[in-house]
């Protein structure tokens, strides 16, 4: 029978069996799953061990709380931690210090927005409800996509727009959403119904036809600038290199290109050794390589997981070793 955290925030865990492969857990290893989430991944590392550790990490409060539910029956194996992995050096420090944790056999790292951030309406994920201009992971940030619509210039948005997602018509919607707020500088736009409302306003009509919906990519660009979320990601790698113990395996999904490419670099320049131009006689740069990489190409969902979860389409996980 399912919990009640898990019929209310159920969902299916991206390319587990992969997932499970690529980390190769010891029984007795320390793993980490530093996005949490609803601990579907999670759940099924803590079957493989006996005396091992999972340290489980997520910067959203109600995926601490409903996965302290579901993973109830493992609480002697888990370590539950509120907080960022933009953060994981001072967190895996701090469990250092704690628990005398000193390396660490494996982890993973599931990006981008949860299923169930994006089924509840009130954090304000989706284009297809009116709901609260909000999108932050962390609800106890400052910082909403409400402050970015509302308050960012022009320039600013059609950046975000067109960096984070690469969206075409990036300049016409920025200044569309400037115009609205100088036709009425009390009125703010509150909801993400307003915001799709200028998007649709913005855009011309073949690009309202298209399968797409046209807010998509100007929500996802605003959900990374809201969240910060590529920038965490090389620091990310660099603190899980350093923690993890040699032969420890990192796996990293993602869910776009620009999560992918940040991963892909990160991951081939802690692969690579000395950095000294050809013609040095010998190596002065000292540079060795940190990491060696198990997946040449990433990992992507198969027909029969794509058939069950239609939302797994664009992962992809890319996995590496510790040296």
């Amino acid at each position: 029978m399912k919990t009640r955290s898990e019929n209310q925030f159920g969902h299916t865990p991206v390319l587990l069996n992969p997932v499970i492969e690529g980390l190769y857990i010891r029984p007795d290893g320390i793993y980490l799953d530093g996005t949490l989430g609803r601990a579907g991944h999670a759940k099924e590392i803590l079957k493989y061990l006996t005396s091992g550790k999972l340290i489980a990490v997520d910067r959203d409060s109600e995926a601490i709380d409903a996965a302290s539910e579901i993973l109830a029956p493992w609480n002697d194996k888990i370590i539950l931690i509120h907080g960022n992995f933009a953060d994981l050096d001072q967190i895996l420090s701090d469990i250092s210090s704690q628990y005398g944790i000193v390396g660490v056999d494996g982890m993973l790292f599931d990006l981008g927005v949860s299923s169930p951030q994006i089924d509840n309406p009130a954090r304000g994920f989706s284009y297809q409800h009116d709901a609260p201009l909000d999108m932050r992971m962390d609800i106890t940030q400052a910082l909403t996509a409400r402050d970015i619509v509302n308050f960012y210039g022009e320039f600013e948005l059609k950046n975000i727009f067109y960096q984070y997602g690469e969206e075409r018509y990036a300049p016409q919607i920025a200044r569309a959403i400037v115009r609205y707020r100088e036709s009425d500088p009390d009125d703010l736009i509150n909801t993400t119904g307003e915001l799709v409302n200028i998007i649709k306003s913005a855009m011309p009509a073949r690009a309202l036809r298209e399968k797409q919906h046209p807010a998509k990519r100007v929500f996802q660009a605003l959900r990374i600038a809201v969240n910060g979320e590529l920038d965490a990601l090389n620091p990310m790698i660099r603190s899980a290199a350093k923690y993890l113990n040699p032969g420890g395996r990192l796996a990293i999904i993602t869910f776009h290109s620009l999560e992918d490419k940040i991963i892909k670099q990160s991951m081939r320049e802690l692969s690579q050794g000395c950095s000294c131009p050809p013609d040095f006689p010998v190596c002065v740069c000292g540079k060795k390589p940190v990491l060696r990489i198990i997946t040449r190409k990433p990992i992507v969902p198969d027909e029969t997981e794509l058939e069950n979860n239609p939302r797994a389409r664009s992962a992809k996980l890319r996995i590496a070793e510790k040296l």
